[in-house]
């Protein structure tokens, strides 16, 4: 993404799977309003007063221990992180 060209917000979507309704987005550690679409998609809106300037930036998914029903196990746990890159 360019810099020159980042709108004031966009919506990133993140898939993978077993996300439950409490699962959130974390955009370099911090928590997004999140929308769980299913159990392999949801979406967070970022603003462009989360990107000051180019660099790269950590996007990760959370999900709270505590969480039963089709997970098979009820951990919860953090995803590996994927980095957006902004020139």
């Amino acid at each position: 993404m360019a810099f020159s060209q980042l709108p004031p917000s966009f919506v990133i979507i993140a898939t993978g799977s077993h996300f439950v309704s409490s699962s959130v987005v974390l955009f370099e550690g911090a928590v997004l309003a999140t929308v769980v679409t299913s159990h392999s998609q949801l979406t967070a809106t970022i603003t462009s007063s989360l990107i000051p300037a180019t660099g790269t930036f950590s996007v990760a998914v959370k999900t709270p221990a505590g969480n039963t029903g089709d997970l098979g196990c009820s951990s919860g746990g953090t995803s590996s992180v994927q980095v957006l890159t902004v020139n």
